[in-house]
């Protein structure tokens, strides 16, 4: 199989890079630390049989789109780029608020702009969508984070309503907090916090067995689930207990 991960050079992407190095598949890693990638790719390259490195920030559309236009054919796509702001009840600078969609949402477009036509082709391809647990309540302190995985959620459904009839499969996974640079940033308490790894193993399962939708950790998402059917008023006292 040949797989794209996006956001290879630390995180999950990473993980995810090692856990999918065999020799029955092709690895293509995109991500802007060039280094880090090179020493991936070294690590790797017995394991499986090609690996590739895409050193690219993918806020710079046209040069991402150019890359995919240059990338071989793809089996499956793990859009995992994303970041994080950290936590604040500050009003977010536009430019900060504009380079975290244009990470964490538009990124993902522009990739499937040029890999989906290639997907409806063949009649058969894997999306894979790294969202967060954080996409279905927006805390306060996390409203643009929050918001962008929620689009992100939104942007997946739809893709699997139009192409899902045409072969192609649409995988949205929602994880907790996993330990990775993002949430090294938070300086908080992180509830069922996963190491690296075993978040990586997790997604991988989900992916291997085409969960359309797969939150974890399970506890977690039953516990935000169950904050989700309080009545607003009750929602909006919980808050205001959590933040002033």
């Amino acid at each position: 199989m040949k797989i794209l991960i996006t956001g290879a050079s630390s995180g999950i992407g990473e993980a995810l890079a090692k856990l999918y190095a065999t020799q029955d598949n092709e690895l293509y890693l995109l991500a802007r630390r060039q280094e880090r990638l090179q020493k991936l790719q070294k690590e790797l390259s017995s394991l499986t049989k090609k690996v590739d490195i895409i050193v690219c920030d993918v806020t710079d559309f046209e040069t991402l789109q150019q890359k995919m236009r240059e990338l071989q054919d793809v089996d499956m796509v793990i859009l995992n780029a994303g970041i994080s702001l950290g936590h604040s009840l500050e009003i977010t600078p536009f430019a900060e608020f504009k380079r975290l969609y244009d990470v964490n949402v538009l990124s993902n477009h522009a990739i499937l702009e040029i890999l989906l036509p290639r997907f409806l082709e063949k009649k058969s391809g894997r999306i894979v969508f790294i969202s967060s647990l954080a996409s279905l309540f927006s805390m306060p302190s996390s409203k643009v984070y929050s918001s962008s995985k929620r689009a992100l959620n939104a942007y997946a459904e739809g893709l699997r309503y139009k192409y899902g009839p045409h072969g192609i499969k649409v995988i949205n996974i929602l994880p907790g907090f996993i330990k990775s640079e993002l949430t090294d940033k938070n300086e908080f308490y992180m509830p069922f916090l996963l190491d690296t790894i075993s978040g990586a193993r997790a997604i991988k399962k989900a992916i291997d067995r085409d969960r359309k939708f797969y939150a974890f950790p399970t506890r977690f998402y039953f516990l935000i689930s169950f904050f989700k059917t309080l009545p607003p008023f009750l929602k909006q006292k919980v808050i205001k207990t959590l933040f002033h």
